[in-house]
């Protein structure tokens, strides 16, 4: 059997939606810690200011990263960027399951066309589905063997917002994914968590200040967090020893209506 890699030991990640958001806060932290890093993103252009953005950081930054063009709800190219990133690095210790839409906005059920539905599927559970294959074919066969998954649930994983069917559908079905993940990932050392995002201040969450729709129909403004604290939760998380495992972690703004949403 092949040692097994300590947290702390495991230094090359697979970031996706690299390059804005909650991926971009993500991994300018790891660039930061240290850690080599795959950037993972429709658009060149913002995955390279990702990289810019870490190596302009006070701190400075100590690991290397790669932009990778990618659409994750392509096998092709998902498979195109697992293999960049071990053709540079030479293993992957961490995928951060991260790309997602939200999909059109305020749009009831009855009126939500097909393709936007499936849209929102293939890029927030199919490709997060596919990325996931990938990291666990490479963290099996790789020495020493192993790894760690993290998908980028949702408060919707586990509470809707109105007139959010598909959205809150492939949120749910990722806590799935994510349990089946973890157990299927045992005998080989892949460890797989969950981190559940609430009202982190993104370009998606930019209206939630002024106000967003509750179910009462009210609209009312929304607090908001520094993405950052986001970005350390994921880093703890990435830099545990494989032995331990956040199978789930909730980061949410504190004020925020979750608890009691409804």
């Amino acid at each position: 059997m092949n040692a097994m890699r300590t947290g702390k030991e495991a230094k090359v990640a697979v970031v996706t939606g690299a390059g804005s958001g909650i991926g971009r806060a993500v991994a300018v932290e790891l660039l930061a810690a240290g850690w080599s890093v795959a950037l993972a993103g429709r658009r060149p252009q913002t995955l390279e200011e990702t990289a810019g953005l870490a190596l302009a950081a006070p701190e400075g930054s100590t690991g290397a990263s790669i932009p990778v063009r990618t659409d994750v709800s392509r096998p092709e190219e998902v498979a195109a960027l697992f293999a960049a990133t071990v053709e540079r690095f030479g293993r992957v210790d961490l995928l951060f399951n991260n790309a997602g839409t939200f999909g059109p906005g305020g749009v009831p059920v009855e009126e939500l066309a097909y393709d936007a539905w499936r849209h929102v599927v293939d890029t927030n559970l199919n490709g997060a589905f596919l990325c996931a294959q990938a990291a666990f074919r490479q963290m099996k066969e790789q020495d020493p063997q192993g790894g760690r998954i993290i998908n980028n649930g949702s408060i919707s994983a586990h509470t809707p917002r109105p007139h959010s069917v598909a959205y809150t559908a492939t949120k749910h079905a990722l806590t799935g994914l994510t349990k089946s993940l973890s157990l299927d990932g045992r005998p080989y050392h892949i460890a797989v968590g969950q981190i559940d995002i609430g009202n982190a201040a993104t370009d998606m969450t930019a209206r939630m200040p002024t106000g967003a729709l509750q179910a009462n129909g009210e609209v009312v403004p929304e607090p908001v967090m520094d993405v950052a604290d986001v970005a350390r939760t994921v880093r703890h998380m990435a830099e545990l020893p494989l032995e331990a495992n956040v199978q789930f972690a909730t980061v949410m703004a504190t004020a925020m209506p979750y608890v009691g949403r409804g």
